[in-house]
């Protein structure tokens, strides 16, 4: 049922944003790429390595500042449209999946400020 909740979020976001892209990749894609993270974001728990392949290949589209300042814009707007997102589950997925990026996930993040991604 989430997922399906959140399949329905994208296809929003999606309208609303339109075709903004983070250069190589679209907020589709961003979001697409988290929808295995959805239940871990919202509960907690193990987080499935599908889940985890998806932030790794939003790392791997983030090559330019471009690229970095529209995939966190696109976080940003997915952050704040998953209905009960634990922002601490939100701040622990980048380590618990083994990566480190340099903003908060979170829909107060100010993505101007961020250019750098530490791997």
């Amino acid at each position: 049922m989430a997922s399906v909740k959140f399949a329905c979020v994208v296809v929003m976001l999606m309208v609303v944003v339109g075709a903004h892209s983070a250069e190589g990749m679209t907020c589709g894609q961003v979001q697409g790429n988290l929808a295995q993270c959805i239940g871990f974001l919202q509960n907690g728990g193990i987080v499935p390595p599908a889940c985890c392949n998806g932030v790794k290949n939003i790392l791997n589209g983030a090559r330019t500042t471009a690229d970095r300042r529209g995939i966190c814009s696109c976080l940003k707007s997915a952050a704040g449209a998953v209905r009960g997102l634990n922002p601490t589950n939100a701040q622990a997925l980048p380590g618990k999946c083994g990566v480190n990026i340099p903003w908060k996930i979170s829909s107060s993040t100010n993505c101007n400020t961020y250019v750098y991604i530490l791997f």
